[in-house]
């Protein structure tokens, strides 16, 4: 599959809306992840008002490029959804990559920010949206059109990390 070689996290993107459908299979994309014990914990905020982006791209230090994205999607974990609940991490994180596949398929770009790894962080978003206790921030993703980045092929493969049978 070509979009895992050549997909880069873009972070500057055309002042061009991404059309409803794309969001739509964006998000489908995203739900078709593998999921521990099929618990499906996400949850998803889609975000496209320039005033909200604003706010949004303050979370963290990392996030600016949000501001000038046509949408982020904000990546919750819900609790009540989670029969394992040490696997939700893993669960958003198949759920994210799922989406960044997509969104190169789809001639778009797109950048993960990472929450879950900081609890001010977390809380921050917790805040910024009113989340209920039950309801964990795991990530943001923005997307939209690249302008002036590419989804090109970096090779990254590196044979001395491979080990087989032992180390």
């Amino acid at each position: 599959m070509e979009e895992i070689f050549i997909r880069r996290s873009i972070r500057k993107f055309k002042n061009i809306p991404v059309e409803k459908e794309k969001v739509n299979k964006l998000l489908r994309a995203a739900m078709q992840a593998p999921s521990a014990v099929n618990q499906q914990p996400w949850e998803f905020i889609v975000v496209e008002d320039k005033e909200d982006l604003k706010k949004l791209s303050q979370i963290s230090p990392y996030s600016k490029p949000i501001a000038n994205s046509p949408v982020t999607f904000i990546l919750l974990g819900n609790q009540y959804n989670m029969i394992a609940p040490t696997a939700w991490t893993h669960d958003m994180g198949a759920a994210s990559e799922n989406m960044l596949l997509e969104a190169v398929h789809l001639g778009l770009g797109g950048v993960w920010f990472g929450v879950a790894t900081s609890e001010e962080i977390s809380k921050n978003l917790s805040r910024l949206y009113n989340l209920p206790e039950y309801i964990k921030p795991f990530g943001l993703i923005s997307v939209g059109y690249p302008d002036g980045q590419k989804n090109e092929f970096v090779d990254r493969y590196r044979e001395e990390k491979v080990h087989y049978g032992k180390w």
